[in-house]
């Protein structure tokens, strides 16, 4: 009878361990012109809490990815389900297209990602879901590319978010900083090329548009920041290239460096503690629920 009632108990264990809700939520980008997919990740407490607004975490995909990584890529396929869960936190990872760097393209009327990620997603989640639906409740991060696209949307609309992070983030957009084959820096250039036009000359081809150019920014802003990377990660240069500048100018950031590299096994050991350092922040603001 024992070992039946524990064999029970286990084939019920995941149904309590996956207690969060995923849904998927369509939005029509007005700007682009075209539907857009996003993941919203629910805690188990939103049922339950009818009357209760949620902070929301805007968790960036990186180059090459979609909407859907951050729930199938992560070696725990359930991390951002028990971390909804453990602070009552709503998270939504967006579709940012494979190389879109979140910025909006002069050139390209389709890649548009600035504005969607900062006024046509975060309208369509404050509209469908109970959310703290301002500033003390909002916070934003990414992995690679979604971490300089986070950074970059917090610091150009620091009315939206109350805090901002990046994993392993390309904090530089200049690819020949990048410890990678000189083809990959190429192509990834070529792209930035086609959505920014020509890169002019000098060590930043596209200044207020690469996180090393907006420390000053970054500080005026006064936004908590947390970065992290890894040690054998091909983008620890200009991570620690814009850590150097926030310590002259004397900006309070989070800065860690850890074992790792730029892989799914690293940003599923970095997300925990960001969304801890989130949590703090939402706390003081009143945001976090109990």
């Amino acid at each position: 009878m024992t070992r039946c009632l524990t064999l029970t108990w286990l084939l019920l264990l995941p149904l309590f361990t996956k207690a969060a809700r995923v849904d998927t939520l369509a939005i029509q980008s007005a700007s682009m012109n075209r539907l857009l997919k996003a993941a919203v990740v629910l805690p188990q407490s939103y049922k339950k809490k009818k009357k209760q607004a949620f902070p929301v975490l805007y968790l960036l995909h990186g180059g090459s990815g979609s909407f859907r990584d951050w729930l199938s890529k992560t070696p725990d396929k359930l991390l951002l389900h028990r971390l909804a869960d453990q602070y009552n936190l709503i998270i939504v990872t967006p579709d940012g297209d494979p190389v879109s760097y979140y910025f909006d393209s002069p050139l390209v009327s389709t890649s548009q990602f600035e504005t969607f990620i900062s006024r046509e997603l975060i309208e369509k989640v404050d509209a469908s879901y109970r959310t703290v639906a301002e500033k003390r409740g909002r916070v934003i991060a990414g992995l690679s590319m979604g971490g300089h696209g986070a950074m970059l949307i917090a610091a150009r609309h620091p009315e939206l978010f109350a805090a901002a992070g990046s994993m392993s983030g390309v904090m530089n957009i200049n690819t020949a900083t990048w410890k990678v084959p000189a083809d990959f820096a190429k192509s990834r250039a070529d792209n930035l090329a086609r959505l920014l036009g020509p890169p002019s000359a000098g060590e930043h081809p596209y200044p207020g548009l690469t996180i090393v150019t907006l420390a000053d920014k970054l500080k005026a802003n006064k936004l908590p920041l947390i970065l992290d990377i890894g040690v054998d990660d091909f983008l620890i240069d200009t991570n620690r290239d814009l850590h150097q500048r926030l310590l002259a100018n004397q900006t309070p950031h989070d800065y860690t460096e850890r074992p790792g590299a730029h892989t799914w096994e690293y940003w599923g050991n970095a997300l925990p503690y960001q969304v801890l350092f989130f949590s703090n922040i939402l706390k003081t603001n009143g945001s976090l629920i109990p």
